[in-house]
């Protein structure tokens, strides 16, 4: 047993990480949702705070599911949506202003390099983008 959990940990370290949920109140997990903001806030408008369902981070990398709302606990509607941005959205498939992003940190600062407003399907389970971020999507991703 000993021999098969030795070469598990050092074959598959990629399938042993263990991802981590900032804590709430924590620089991480504000410096995470501040890095998804501006995507929201040109979309619905400000102001805007995130109700968060998941939240991921390894190392570098993270992953992240949110609802924006207003600060007032309003829900966003499709009718809140910026005009320009109206058109993308068809009402019969608005799923409410629910987001997920993957965050990288570059430097001091961490970056919402892919996000997704109202979604209609699993896209961070993408092959390309599990090259990198599988380790905090895993499920999606067949680990």
């Amino acid at each position: 047993m000993r021999s098969f959990i030795l070469f598990i940990l050092l074959f598959f370290p990629t399938f042993l990480s263990a991802w981590e949920t900032p804590q709430r109140g924590s620089d991480l997990r504000r410096n995470l949702v501040d890095s998804l903001r501006p995507h929201a806030e040109q979309v619905f408008g400000t102001p805007v705070v995130f109700v968060i369902h998941d939240l991921r981070v390894d190392g570098n990398l993270g992953f992240g599911q949110f609802t924006a709302t207003r600060p007032n606990g309003q829900q966003i509607t499709l009718s809140d949506l910026h005009p320009r941005f109206r058109e993308f959205y068809e009402p019969d498939l608005w799923g409410g202003a629910d987001m997920q992003a993957l965050f990288q940190k570059s430097g001091r600062t961490w970056v919402a390099v892919h996000h997704a407003i109202s979604p209609t399907d699993v896209w961070w389970a993408d092959p390309f983008l599990c090259q990198t971020w599988a380790h905090v999507t895993p499920q999606a991703c067949g680990y």
